[in-house]
């Protein structure tokens, strides 16, 4: 069902409105939250960490976040006392240095209390035929977005669908993917290659948090 989410009628948003619905139906969720992440190369230009590694300035991009530890985690805290949140990443080897830089972040959001879990690509091919699975976000079983982005990777909206069949649909076979993939911390734990440069040259390991 997933793979077929570009055929299904939709309402298409740009990014502007797009941003306000979802964070407005958000509010409002009170069952599970899914959110199904497959490229492996993003452009995030008003996050000042991921300009930072977009200048190839990997000690500033990781500092960046590291100093913004509670900011990131606090939202996500706050959300999970009435939402069930969970993201499933989906990684290619070698890994790209946006995937290395967005792991590092998201895994804070992890502590914070989502249930992030790392998939290998070579694990849903037989879901691409024709072409690679959609980025997805499901709020419960009555909304889902697919979200679209330009050709340099930058957000530009999304495709809204509310046959409430086909988003339960996707929304329990993107759980049973999720079942099968590996959280993110034991991930990273055992792939060091999927860290930033510098951690994976110098430390080893994730710093204390």
């Amino acid at each position: 069902m997933i793979s077929d989410v570009p055929t299904l009628p939709a309402i298409e948003l740009n990014r502007e409105d797009y941003l306000a619905d979802f964070w407005r139906c958000f509010q409002r969720l009170k069952g599970d939250f899914w959110k199904l992440e497959r490229g492996q190369t993003f452009r995030e230009p008003e996050e000042p960490s991921w300009v930072a590694l977009d200048q190839g300035d990997w000690r500033r991009a990781i500092a960046l976040i590291d100093q913004r530890t509670e900011e990131i985690k606090r939202p996500v805290e706050e959300a999970a006392r009435h939402v069930s949140m969970h993201r499933l990443r989906i990684v290619e080897r070698p890994y790209s240095p946006y995937l290395r830089w967005e792991l590092y972040y998201i895994r804070l959001r992890a502590l914070a209390g989502e249930d992030i879990r790392v998939l290998d690509a070579d694990k849903i091919r037989h879901l691409e035929h024709d072409r690679m699975l959609p980025e997805l976000v499901v709020l419960g079983e009555e909304v889902m977005y697919q979200v679209l982005y330009d050709q340099s990777g930058t957000l530009r909206g999304a495709r809204r669908i509310e046959d409430r069949e086909r988003v339960a649909a996707c929304a329990k076979e993107i759980s049973d993917l999720h079942e099968k993939a590996e959280g993110i911390r034991d991930f990273l734990k055992r792939e060091p290659s999927a860290l930033p440069p510098p951690l994976k040259r110098e430390l080893g390991a994730l710093p204390p948090v």
